[in-house]
């Protein structure tokens, strides 16, 4: 028989003597990792090439209105207007939030990585607002395309400057609804592609139902028909059911114009309070229950 021998051998562990940043590194993480996932940094070629295509695709309706303006020697005219801006990239931004946002949040539940961020000083509410913030940080800087699109930048805002809180303000009423719908949306599947569907075809079948409701009979919208449609005086209420459009009637007030589309003419004759507190709505609302539904998986 022999017997068994152990031996002892000094590794040389220590504690840890460096800086503790505590919350706020994972925080930095979380969101550092939203933005290059939704951006597709760090993965391959394919990833990039929505993001790069929807991004040209916002840029270019400002690219397009400042070189035809400088052609046609014509810098004076706002052949594109900030109102008119906002309403095209809402549509683009929604195909763009559709596709991206359950990037950042069905892959983690799928793959149940949620208990590992958990373990660090870091809470479901640190993981969502890091998450959010960083979708908003790109749809934020998509929206900014108008000003950096214009032919000279620095003389836009220069001549121009009194117009800059409300394109900011503009901007941050289309980039935050844009993101907290899809991300709510997302909270509720693993899967990516039910997730896409469902916000795609929210948005997209708002728009036939909202026209079923307020549409005349002759195939025109009061005021530009003398028909009366089919919901009678209801109508200016279900033409909030346009759900793209939600964002443009809070902008409509922000940057006022004449040519308002059919269903902002509808929506223009409630009272201001209406399509804002219908705005505050669908954003608070979908974000409570996103929280909620993660608070119940840090129990």
């Amino acid at each position: 028989m022999t017997e068994r021998q152990g031996e002892v051998f000094d590794l040389g562990y220590r504690s840890y003597e460096g800086p503790r940043e505590g919350r706020m590194r994972p925080r930095t993480a979380i969101w550092t990792n939203g933005v290059r996932t939704a951006l597709g940094i760090g993965r391959g070629w394919g990833p990039k090439v929505l993001p790069a295509f929807l991004f040209l695709a916002v840029m270019a309706p400002a690219v397009i209105g400042a070189v035809m303006a400088s052609l046609l020697g014509l810098e004076d005219l706002d052949l594109l207007r900030h109102d008119d801006y906002y309403q095209i990239i809402s549509i683009i931004l929604v195909l763009f939030s559709a596709i991206i946002a359950p990037e950042l949040l069905c892959p983690d539940r799928r793959d149940g990585v949620i208990s590992l961020y958990l373990v660090r000083p870091l809470t479901t509410t640190d993981y969502l607002a890091g998450r959010w913030l960083a979708f908003f940080s790109v749809t934020l800087a998509l929206v900014g395309g108008f000003v950096l699109a214009a032919d000279q930048p620095f003389d836009y805002v220069r001549d121009h400057w009194r117009d800059v809180p409300r394109v900011l303000l503009a901007g941050l009423v289309v980039a935050t609804f844009t993101t907290t719908i899809p991300l709510a949306v997302s909270g509720f599947t693993q899967r990516r592609a039910y997730a896409a569907a469902f916000v795609i075809g929210l948005f997209i079948l708002s728009f036939p139902v909202s026209a079923i409701l307020t549409l005349c009979e002759e195939g025109s919208r009061p005021p530009r028909g003398t028909c009366e449609p089919p919901t009678g005086d209801a109508a200016k209420w279900f033409a909030l059911l346009n759900v793209t459009q939600v964002p443009t009637y809070v902008n409509d007030m922000i940057f006022p114009g004449e040519d308002d589309g059919d269903f902002a003419v509808l929506v223009n004759e409630l009272p201001d309070a209406v399509p804002i507190g219908w705005y505050l709505l669908l954003v608070v609302g979908p974000a409570t229950a996103l929280w909620w539904r993660y608070r119940r998986l840090e129990q």
